[in-house]
C-alpha cells in the first residue's frame, strides 16, 4: 500500500479518475496493527478495479482533520476528487466488513461513473 508522506500528496491521489481508497491509521493503533496481515492480499484481490493508499494520522494530521476521520482505521473512497463513501466506526474491522465496503465503494464509483458517461452521450 503506498504510504501518503504529506497533504499534497493525498490532494494529488484523490485527484485521480480511478477509484481510490484511503486507509487512515497509525502505528500505535491495535485495530490497525489486526488488519495489517490481511490487507495485502485484498489489496491483491482488487488491485485490477481500485488502489489503496494509507494515511498514518500522526505523520500526515492535517489530512486526518480535514477529512473529518475520528477514529481509526478509517476507510474512505474518493474519485475525482470527491468522497464517495466511507467506512467508519469505532469497533475493530473484519476482512469480511473491508470487503463488503470495497464492493459498495466500487458500486457508488460505478454508477456515478456510468451515469456519466450516459450523460456525455446523450
Amino acid at each position: 500500500m503506498k504510504q501518503v508522506q504529506n497533504a499534497a500528496e493525498f490532494q494529488v491521489s484523490i485527484q485521480s479518475s480511478n477509484l481510490i481508497i484511503a486507509v487512515f491509521k497509525a502505528d500505535w493503533c491495535g485495530d490497525c496493527k489486526y488488519i495489517d496481515p490481511f490487507m495485502p492480499e485484498v489489496e491483491e484481490k482488487y488491485k485490477d478495479r481500485l488502489t489503496f493508499i494509507e494515511v498514518d494520522v500522526d505523520k500526515v494530521g492535517d489530512v486526518s482533520q480535514e477529512q473529518g476521520i475520528m477514529g481509526i482505521p478509517s476507510f474512505v473512497a474518493y474519485a475525482d476528487g470527491r468522497e464517495l463513501v466511507r467506512f467508519v466506526n469505532k469497533l475493530r474491522k473484519s476482512r469480511e466488513e473491508i470487503e463488503d465496503f470495497v464492493g459498495k465503494a466500487l458500486d457508488v464509483y460505478h454508477t456515478l461513473h456510468d451515469t456519466a458517461d450516459a450523460l456525455k452521450n446523450s
